[in-house]
Protein backbone atom coordinates (compact mmCIF):
# COMPACT_ATOMS: atom_id res chain seq x y z
CA UNK A 1 0.00 0.00 0.00
CA UNK A 2 2.66 2.61 1.15
CA UNK A 3 6.26 1.30 -0.42
CA UNK A 4 7.67 4.49 0.53
CA UNK A 5 7.88 2.88 4.06
CA UNK A 6 10.90 1.37 3.18
CA UNK A 7 13.08 3.78 2.57
CA UNK A 8 14.70 4.36 6.00
CA UNK A 9 15.70 0.56 5.92
CA UNK A 10 19.28 -0.14 5.56
CA UNK A 11 20.48 -2.27 3.24
CA UNK A 12 16.62 -2.35 2.02
CA UNK A 13 17.47 -4.23 -1.15
CA UNK A 14 18.39 -7.31 1.29
CA UNK A 15 14.92 -7.94 2.64
CA UNK A 16 13.78 -11.48 4.22
CA UNK A 17 13.00 -13.69 0.72
CA UNK A 18 14.90 -11.48 -1.59
CA UNK A 19 16.22 -13.90 -4.29
CA UNK A 20 19.99 -13.37 -4.77
CA UNK A 21 22.52 -15.61 -7.20
CA UNK A 22 26.36 -15.48 -6.92
CA UNK A 23 28.84 -16.17 -9.09
CA UNK A 24 32.78 -16.07 -8.06
CA UNK A 25 34.38 -13.38 -9.91
CA UNK A 26 37.56 -15.05 -10.26
CA UNK A 27 36.34 -18.54 -11.88
CA UNK A 28 33.31 -16.53 -13.67
CA UNK A 29 31.01 -19.33 -11.87
CA UNK A 30 27.60 -19.36 -9.97
CA UNK A 31 27.40 -21.08 -6.51
CA UNK A 32 25.24 -23.90 -6.29
CA UNK A 33 23.66 -25.85 -4.16
CA UNK A 34 24.29 -29.39 -4.97
CA UNK A 35 20.91 -31.52 -5.57
CA UNK A 36 19.41 -28.38 -4.61
CA UNK A 37 20.17 -28.99 -0.82
CA UNK A 38 21.15 -31.85 1.21
CA UNK A 39 25.06 -31.69 -0.21
CA UNK A 40 28.07 -29.27 -0.51
CA UNK A 41 28.22 -25.25 -2.01
CA UNK A 42 29.76 -26.11 -5.21
CA UNK A 43 30.84 -23.17 -7.48
CA UNK A 44 30.76 -24.74 -10.95
CA UNK A 45 27.38 -23.41 -12.45
CA UNK A 46 28.01 -21.43 -16.22
CA UNK A 47 24.59 -20.09 -15.56
CA UNK A 48 22.18 -19.76 -12.51
CA UNK A 49 18.54 -21.35 -11.97
CA UNK A 50 16.51 -23.20 -9.01
CA UNK A 51 19.65 -24.57 -7.82
CA UNK A 52 21.77 -21.58 -7.95
CA UNK A 53 19.48 -19.48 -6.48
CA UNK A 54 19.39 -18.28 -2.25
CA UNK A 55 16.57 -17.15 -0.57
CA UNK A 56 17.54 -14.10 1.99
CA UNK A 57 16.46 -14.79 6.01
CA UNK A 58 17.72 -11.52 7.53
CA UNK A 59 19.24 -11.42 10.88
CA UNK A 60 20.06 -7.67 11.46
CA UNK A 61 21.24 -5.24 8.70
CA UNK A 62 23.86 -7.10 7.43
CA UNK A 63 23.97 -10.89 8.68
CA UNK A 64 21.57 -13.03 7.02
CA UNK A 65 20.86 -16.96 6.56
CA UNK A 66 20.55 -18.41 2.92
CA UNK A 67 17.87 -21.27 2.48
CA UNK A 68 18.51 -23.15 -0.68
CA UNK A 69 16.24 -24.25 -3.66
CA UNK A 70 14.87 -27.40 -1.09
CA UNK A 71 14.60 -25.38 2.13
CA UNK A 72 18.02 -26.05 3.93
CA UNK A 73 20.30 -22.85 5.13
CA UNK A 74 23.71 -23.02 3.62
CA UNK A 75 25.95 -23.49 7.11
CA UNK A 76 29.67 -24.18 8.03
CA UNK A 77 29.99 -28.30 7.81
CA UNK A 78 29.85 -30.48 10.74
CA UNK A 79 27.39 -27.59 12.70
CA UNK A 80 30.22 -25.25 12.39
CA UNK A 81 33.31 -27.23 13.71
CA UNK A 82 34.61 -27.14 10.01
CA UNK A 83 35.93 -25.01 7.45
CA UNK A 84 33.37 -26.17 3.95
CA UNK A 85 30.67 -25.21 3.41
CA UNK A 86 27.15 -27.01 3.28
CA UNK A 87 23.30 -27.17 2.74
CA UNK A 88 21.88 -29.61 5.44
CA UNK A 89 20.54 -27.66 8.48
CA UNK A 90 16.89 -27.15 7.97
CA UNK A 91 16.68 -24.69 10.93
CA UNK A 92 19.64 -22.17 10.70
CA UNK A 93 21.46 -20.61 13.92
CA UNK A 94 24.65 -19.17 14.23
CA UNK A 95 26.59 -21.92 11.97
CA UNK A 96 24.13 -20.48 8.95
CA UNK A 97 24.67 -17.32 10.05
CA UNK A 98 26.86 -15.10 7.36
CA UNK A 99 27.52 -11.90 7.13
CA UNK A 100 27.61 -10.13 4.10
CA UNK A 101 30.01 -6.97 3.44
CA UNK A 102 29.28 -5.01 0.10
CA UNK A 103 32.21 -2.78 -1.53
CA UNK A 104 31.61 0.62 -0.71
CA UNK A 105 32.18 1.34 -4.81
CA UNK A 106 29.82 -1.14 -6.22
CA UNK A 107 26.99 -2.75 -3.46
CA UNK A 108 26.44 -5.51 -5.44
CA UNK A 109 30.31 -6.40 -5.36
CA UNK A 110 30.53 -8.72 -1.97
CA UNK A 111 32.46 -10.63 0.46
CA UNK A 112 30.61 -13.12 2.51
CA UNK A 113 31.83 -13.71 6.57
CA UNK A 114 31.00 -16.80 7.92
CA UNK A 115 30.38 -17.22 11.60
CA UNK A 116 34.25 -18.33 12.35
CA UNK A 117 35.38 -14.89 11.47
CA UNK A 118 36.84 -15.98 8.14
CA UNK A 119 35.71 -14.86 4.58
CA UNK A 120 34.17 -18.04 2.17
CA UNK A 121 36.47 -18.20 -0.74
CA UNK A 122 36.10 -20.59 -3.82
CA UNK A 123 38.38 -23.26 -3.90
CA UNK A 124 37.81 -24.75 -6.63
CA UNK A 125 34.89 -25.84 -8.94
CA UNK A 126 33.75 -28.53 -5.91
CA UNK A 127 34.90 -26.73 -2.50
CA UNK A 128 33.60 -23.54 -0.96
CA UNK A 129 35.38 -23.18 2.16
CA UNK A 130 35.63 -20.16 4.93
CA UNK A 131 38.99 -19.92 5.62
CA UNK A 132 40.09 -16.89 4.14
CA UNK A 133 41.47 -13.86 6.25
CA UNK A 134 42.82 -11.25 3.24
CA UNK A 135 40.91 -8.35 2.60
CA UNK A 136 41.46 -7.68 -0.78
CA UNK A 137 38.49 -6.74 -3.52
CA UNK A 138 40.59 -7.48 -6.91
CA UNK A 139 38.55 -9.58 -9.25
CA UNK A 140 40.61 -12.02 -9.39
CA UNK A 141 40.54 -12.62 -5.85
CA UNK A 142 38.73 -16.17 -4.44
CA UNK A 143 36.57 -14.37 -2.00
CA UNK A 144 35.26 -11.89 -4.03
CA UNK A 145 31.70 -12.75 -5.52
CA UNK A 146 28.80 -10.87 -7.67
CA UNK A 147 25.35 -10.35 -6.14
CA UNK A 148 22.94 -10.70 -8.69
CA UNK A 149 19.43 -9.46 -6.71
CA UNK A 150 17.68 -8.93 -9.59
CA UNK A 151 16.39 -12.35 -9.85
CA UNK A 152 12.73 -12.08 -8.61
CA UNK A 153 10.53 -9.18 -7.52
CA UNK A 154 11.28 -8.42 -3.84
CA UNK A 155 7.97 -9.16 -1.48
CA UNK A 156 7.42 -6.13 0.65
CA UNK A 157 5.25 -7.54 3.06
CA UNK A 158 5.00 -6.56 7.40
CA UNK A 159 7.16 -9.32 7.43
CA UNK A 160 9.98 -7.30 5.14
CA UNK A 161 8.93 -4.27 6.79
CA UNK A 162 9.25 -5.00 10.43
CA UNK A 163 12.40 -7.09 10.09
CA UNK A 164 14.04 -4.81 8.14
CA UNK A 165 14.06 -2.34 10.55
CA UNK A 166 14.26 -3.96 13.86
CA UNK A 167 13.14 -3.99 16.70
CA UNK A 168 14.02 -0.38 17.48
CA UNK A 169 12.64 1.30 14.96
CA UNK A 170 9.83 -1.12 13.53
CA UNK A 171 6.90 0.05 16.58
CA UNK A 172 7.77 3.48 15.53
CA UNK A 173 7.32 3.03 11.94
CA UNK A 174 4.29 0.93 12.41
CA UNK A 175 2.36 3.21 14.56
CA UNK A 176 3.07 6.03 12.76
CA UNK A 177 1.63 4.14 9.77
CA UNK A 178 -1.65 3.17 12.17
CA UNK A 179 -2.07 6.61 13.21
CA UNK A 180 -2.11 7.92 9.88
CA UNK A 181 -2.46 6.27 6.74
CA UNK A 182 -6.11 5.12 7.62
CA UNK A 183 -7.95 7.48 9.99
CA UNK A 184 -11.70 8.41 10.54
CA UNK A 185 -11.96 11.20 7.87
CA UNK A 186 -11.65 7.51 5.46
CA UNK A 187 -14.75 6.53 6.54
CA UNK A 188 -16.60 9.71 6.71
CA UNK A 189 -15.72 9.55 3.05
CA UNK A 190 -16.40 6.17 1.90
CA UNK A 191 -19.88 6.42 3.72
CA UNK A 192 -20.43 9.57 2.09
CA UNK A 193 -19.64 8.11 -1.06
CA UNK A 194 -22.02 5.39 -1.53
CA UNK A 195 -19.84 2.43 0.51
CA UNK A 196 -21.39 0.31 2.77
CA UNK A 197 -18.33 -1.75 4.33
CA UNK A 198 -14.65 -1.98 4.56
CA UNK A 199 -12.89 -5.38 3.91
CA UNK A 200 -9.66 -4.74 6.35
CA UNK A 201 -6.56 -7.49 5.81
CA UNK A 202 -5.40 -8.62 8.89
CA UNK A 203 -2.42 -10.92 9.80
CA UNK A 204 -2.50 -13.83 12.27
CA UNK A 205 0.01 -12.28 14.78
CA UNK A 206 -3.11 -9.85 15.19
CA UNK A 207 -4.43 -12.31 17.66
CA UNK A 208 -0.87 -12.33 20.09
CA UNK A 209 -1.24 -8.44 20.23
CA UNK A 210 0.15 -6.40 21.75
CA UNK A 211 3.01 -9.18 22.00
CA UNK A 212 3.17 -11.02 18.63
CA UNK A 213 5.93 -12.82 18.02
CA UNK A 214 9.02 -11.21 16.44
CA UNK A 215 9.75 -9.11 13.93
CA UNK A 216 5.68 -8.08 14.19
CA UNK A 217 5.19 -5.67 16.57
CA UNK A 218 2.08 -4.93 18.40
CA UNK A 219 -0.80 -2.23 17.47
CA UNK A 220 -2.48 -3.67 14.99
CA UNK A 221 -4.99 -5.30 17.13
CA UNK A 222 -5.81 -1.52 18.13
CA UNK A 223 -5.77 -0.20 14.77
CA UNK A 224 -8.92 -2.94 13.80
CA UNK A 225 -10.72 -1.80 16.83
CA UNK A 226 -10.58 2.00 15.67
CA UNK A 227 -12.13 0.15 12.35
CA UNK A 228 -15.21 -0.81 14.10
CA UNK A 229 -15.96 2.48 16.45
CA UNK A 230 -15.76 4.67 12.84
CA UNK A 231 -17.58 2.55 11.33
CA UNK A 232 -20.35 2.12 13.55
CA UNK A 233 -20.53 5.82 13.80
CA UNK A 234 -20.59 5.89 9.91
CA UNK A 235 -23.00 3.60 9.39
CA UNK A 236 -20.46 0.90 7.74
CA UNK A 237 -19.79 -2.60 8.43
CA UNK A 238 -16.41 -4.12 8.68
CA UNK A 239 -15.43 -7.43 7.28
CA UNK A 240 -12.92 -8.65 8.66
CA UNK A 241 -10.46 -10.91 6.19
CA UNK A 242 -7.55 -13.34 7.99
CA UNK A 243 -5.22 -12.16 5.22
CA UNK A 244 -2.11 -13.87 6.68
CA UNK A 245 -1.72 -17.26 8.14
CA UNK A 246 1.00 -18.87 9.49
CA UNK A 247 3.06 -21.19 7.36
CA UNK A 248 1.39 -18.92 4.39
CA UNK A 249 -1.12 -19.87 1.98
CA UNK A 250 -0.17 -18.55 -0.98
CA UNK A 251 3.91 -17.42 -0.78
CA UNK A 252 3.34 -13.65 -1.30
CA UNK A 253 4.22 -11.06 0.98
CA UNK A 254 0.60 -10.02 1.60
CA UNK A 255 0.37 -13.51 3.39
CA UNK A 256 2.99 -12.73 5.79
CA UNK A 257 5.66 -14.91 3.98
CA UNK A 258 8.74 -14.36 5.07
CA UNK A 259 10.74 -15.66 1.79
CA UNK A 260 8.04 -16.96 -0.46
CA UNK A 261 7.54 -20.81 -0.11
CA UNK A 262 4.17 -21.89 0.73
CA UNK A 263 4.25 -23.93 4.59
CA UNK A 264 0.42 -23.88 5.08
CA UNK A 265 -1.24 -27.14 5.89
CA UNK A 266 -2.69 -29.55 8.16
CA UNK A 267 -0.10 -28.66 10.71
CA UNK A 268 -1.06 -25.22 10.71
CA UNK A 269 -4.50 -25.37 11.23
CA UNK A 270 -5.36 -25.36 14.78
CA UNK A 271 -2.97 -22.06 14.95
CA UNK A 272 -5.29 -20.38 12.19
CA UNK A 273 -8.46 -21.34 13.78
CA UNK A 274 -7.11 -19.99 16.97
CA UNK A 275 -6.67 -16.63 15.21
CA UNK A 276 -10.48 -17.14 13.99
CA UNK A 277 -11.85 -17.74 17.24
CA UNK A 278 -9.96 -15.16 18.60
CA UNK A 279 -11.35 -12.47 16.03
CA UNK A 280 -14.87 -13.89 16.65
CA UNK A 281 -14.70 -13.86 20.56
CA UNK A 282 -13.61 -9.90 20.21
CA UNK A 283 -15.87 -8.89 17.32
CA UNK A 284 -18.81 -11.49 17.32
CA UNK A 285 -21.51 -9.27 19.14
CA UNK A 286 -20.44 -6.23 17.57
CA UNK A 287 -23.17 -4.67 15.37
CA UNK A 288 -20.56 -2.77 12.60
CA UNK A 289 -19.76 -6.75 11.81
CA UNK A 290 -20.26 -7.57 8.26
CA UNK A 291 -18.23 -10.84 8.14
CA UNK A 292 -15.44 -13.36 8.54
CA UNK A 293 -12.89 -13.74 5.81
CA UNK A 294 -11.76 -17.26 7.47
CA UNK A 295 -8.43 -17.40 4.69
CA UNK A 296 -7.34 -14.90 1.79
CA UNK A 297 -6.78 -16.83 -1.47
CA UNK A 298 -5.42 -19.54 -0.76
CA UNK A 299 -3.26 -21.00 -4.07
CA UNK A 300 -0.88 -24.11 -3.58
CA UNK A 301 -2.49 -25.61 -0.85
CA UNK A 302 -3.69 -29.11 -0.68
CA UNK A 303 -7.79 -28.78 -1.26
CA UNK A 304 -8.71 -31.63 1.54
CA UNK A 305 -6.81 -29.40 4.20
CA UNK A 306 -8.52 -26.10 2.99
CA UNK A 307 -11.95 -27.37 3.71
CA UNK A 308 -11.05 -29.23 6.84
CA UNK A 309 -9.71 -25.82 7.98
CA UNK A 310 -12.92 -23.87 6.94
CA UNK A 311 -15.42 -26.36 8.25
CA UNK A 312 -13.66 -26.03 11.62
CA UNK A 313 -13.43 -22.25 11.89
CA UNK A 314 -16.70 -21.78 10.62
CA UNK A 315 -17.70 -23.71 14.04
CA UNK A 316 -15.46 -21.38 15.48
CA UNK A 317 -17.37 -18.56 14.48
CA UNK A 318 -20.49 -20.43 14.94
CA UNK A 319 -19.37 -20.50 18.92
CA UNK A 320 -19.57 -16.88 19.32
CA UNK A 321 -22.30 -15.75 16.45
CA UNK A 322 -24.77 -17.93 14.74
CA UNK A 323 -25.39 -14.73 12.20
CA UNK A 324 -22.30 -13.19 11.07
CA UNK A 325 -21.63 -14.00 7.76
CA UNK A 326 -18.37 -16.59 7.20
CA UNK A 327 -16.76 -16.04 4.17
CA UNK A 328 -14.62 -18.49 2.36
CA UNK A 329 -12.11 -17.47 -0.38
CA UNK A 330 -12.19 -19.45 -3.01
CA UNK A 331 -8.60 -21.08 -3.88
CA UNK A 332 -7.45 -19.01 -7.20
CA UNK A 333 -5.44 -22.09 -7.96
CA UNK A 334 -9.29 -23.69 -8.67
CA UNK A 335 -12.25 -23.41 -10.68
CA UNK A 336 -14.29 -20.68 -8.94
CA UNK A 337 -17.05 -23.49 -8.59
CA UNK A 338 -14.99 -25.95 -6.56
CA UNK A 339 -16.01 -24.80 -3.05
CA UNK A 340 -20.20 -25.26 -4.18
CA UNK A 341 -20.57 -28.21 -2.87
CA UNK A 342 -18.62 -27.76 0.43
CA UNK A 343 -20.69 -25.06 1.50
CA UNK A 344 -24.14 -26.68 1.14
CA UNK A 345 -23.92 -27.86 4.66
CA UNK A 346 -23.55 -24.14 6.00
CA UNK A 347 -25.90 -21.33 7.28
CA UNK A 348 -25.13 -17.42 6.73
CA UNK A 349 -21.74 -18.95 4.36
CA UNK A 350 -20.38 -16.40 1.25
CA UNK A 351 -17.78 -17.71 -1.46
CA UNK A 352 -15.66 -14.61 -2.25
CA UNK A 353 -14.13 -14.72 -5.87
CA UNK A 354 -11.35 -11.94 -7.08
CA UNK A 355 -11.18 -10.47 -10.55
CA UNK A 356 -8.29 -9.01 -11.98
CA UNK A 357 -7.57 -8.72 -16.02
CA UNK A 358 -4.38 -8.85 -14.95
CA UNK A 359 -1.39 -11.32 -14.27
CA UNK A 360 -1.88 -13.80 -17.20
CA UNK A 361 -0.63 -13.33 -20.36
CA UNK A 362 -4.33 -13.38 -21.95
CA UNK A 363 -4.82 -10.08 -21.03
CA UNK A 364 -1.38 -8.67 -21.97
CA UNK A 365 -2.85 -8.07 -25.81
CA UNK A 366 -6.52 -7.14 -24.96
CA UNK A 367 -7.10 -3.58 -26.01
CA UNK A 368 -9.73 -1.86 -23.82
CA UNK A 369 -13.36 -2.95 -25.58
CA UNK A 370 -11.63 -6.28 -25.29
CA UNK A 371 -11.20 -6.14 -21.71
CA UNK A 372 -14.62 -4.49 -21.29
CA UNK A 373 -16.25 -6.88 -23.19
CA UNK A 374 -14.78 -9.64 -21.02
CA UNK A 375 -16.23 -8.46 -18.09
CA UNK A 376 -19.43 -8.77 -19.53
CA UNK A 377 -19.37 -11.82 -20.75
CA UNK A 378 -16.92 -14.48 -19.15
CA UNK A 379 -16.98 -12.65 -15.95
CA UNK A 380 -20.47 -12.13 -15.47
CA UNK A 381 -20.99 -15.78 -16.63
CA UNK A 382 -18.52 -16.73 -14.11
CA UNK A 383 -19.90 -14.74 -11.32
CA UNK A 384 -23.63 -16.39 -11.82
CA UNK A 385 -22.52 -20.04 -11.52
CA UNK A 386 -20.88 -19.09 -8.13
CA UNK A 387 -24.66 -17.97 -7.40
CA UNK A 388 -26.35 -20.31 -8.33
CA UNK A 389 -26.21 -21.73 -4.39
CA UNK A 390 -27.33 -21.84 -1.25
CA UNK A 391 -24.11 -19.52 -0.41
CA UNK A 392 -23.92 -15.86 -1.08
CA UNK A 393 -21.07 -14.81 -3.74
CA UNK A 394 -18.59 -12.10 -3.22
CA UNK A 395 -16.33 -10.12 -5.55
CA UNK A 396 -14.01 -9.80 -2.84
CA UNK A 397 -11.15 -7.67 -5.01
CA UNK A 398 -10.90 -6.05 -8.23
CA UNK A 399 -9.32 -3.05 -9.20
CA UNK A 400 -9.40 -0.40 -11.80
CA UNK A 401 -6.10 -1.44 -13.03
CA UNK A 402 -5.39 -3.57 -16.61
CA UNK A 403 -2.76 -4.30 -19.12
CA UNK A 404 -3.86 -1.28 -21.58
CA UNK A 405 -1.50 0.56 -22.19
CA UNK A 406 -2.02 3.91 -22.98
CA UNK A 407 -5.83 4.02 -22.40
CA UNK A 408 -7.91 7.35 -21.89
CA UNK A 409 -9.95 8.48 -18.90
CA UNK A 410 -12.90 7.54 -20.91
CA UNK A 411 -11.97 4.06 -21.24
CA UNK A 412 -10.92 3.76 -17.57
CA UNK A 413 -14.40 5.16 -16.74
CA UNK A 414 -16.31 2.58 -19.29
CA UNK A 415 -14.06 -0.39 -17.46
CA UNK A 416 -14.49 0.31 -14.37
CA UNK A 417 -18.30 1.07 -15.48
CA UNK A 418 -18.65 -2.25 -16.61
CA UNK A 419 -17.02 -4.03 -13.54
CA UNK A 420 -19.31 -1.96 -11.31
CA UNK A 421 -22.38 -3.07 -13.71
CA UNK A 422 -21.17 -7.13 -13.49
CA UNK A 423 -19.83 -7.05 -10.03
CA UNK A 424 -23.24 -5.54 -8.61
CA UNK A 425 -24.96 -9.09 -9.26
CA UNK A 426 -22.40 -10.50 -6.30
CA UNK A 427 -25.27 -11.20 -3.82
CA UNK A 428 -23.39 -10.25 -0.97
CA UNK A 429 -21.24 -7.64 -2.54
CA UNK A 430 -18.22 -6.48 -4.23
CA UNK A 431 -14.41 -4.82 -2.49
CA UNK A 432 -12.27 -2.91 -4.26
CA UNK A 433 -8.30 -2.99 -3.85
CA UNK A 434 -7.74 -1.03 -2.70
CA UNK A 435 -9.45 1.96 -0.88
CA UNK A 436 -6.00 4.19 -0.85
CA UNK A 437 -3.21 3.35 -2.59
CA UNK A 438 0.24 5.16 -4.25
CA UNK A 439 -0.84 3.34 -8.00
CA UNK A 440 -3.78 5.78 -9.08
CA UNK A 441 -6.03 3.16 -10.62
CA UNK A 442 -5.63 0.60 -7.46
CA UNK A 443 -6.34 3.37 -5.22
CA UNK A 444 -10.44 3.65 -4.99
CA UNK A 445 -10.44 7.46 -3.20
CA UNK A 446 -8.51 8.06 -6.34
CA UNK A 447 -10.89 7.19 -8.50
CA UNK A 448 -13.84 8.84 -6.81
CA UNK A 449 -12.06 12.00 -6.52
CA UNK A 450 -11.47 12.37 -10.12
CA UNK A 451 -14.25 11.14 -11.45
CA UNK A 452 -13.43 7.86 -12.77
CA UNK A 453 -16.12 5.90 -10.83
CA UNK A 454 -19.20 7.30 -9.49
CA UNK A 455 -20.60 5.02 -6.88
CA UNK A 456 -24.46 7.34 -5.86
Amino acid sequence: MKPSLFDGIVNKDLLDGTQVQLMSTKFQKYLAAENGGGADLVANRASASGWETFKLWRVSDTSFNFRVFNKQFLGLENQGSGNKIVAVSNSPSNPETFQIVRNSNDPNKIRIKASNGLFLQVQSETSVTADYAGTNWDENDPSVFRLNDKVANQLQGEYQLTNGYGPARAPQVMHNHWDTYITEDDFRFMSENGLTAVRIPVGWWIAQDPNPPKPFVGGSLAALDNAFTWAQKHGMKVIVDLHAVQGSQNGNDHSGARDGYIEWGDSYIPNTVSVIDFLARRYGGNPSLGGIELMNEPSGVNLDSLKNYYKQAYDAVRRYSQSAYVIMSNPLDHDSKVLLSFVQGFNNVVIDVHYYNLYSNYFNSLNAQQNIDFIRNQRASDLSGVSSTNALSFVGEWTGAWSVQGASKEDYQNYAKAQLDVYSRATFGWAYWSYKCQYDQWSLKWMIENGYITLN
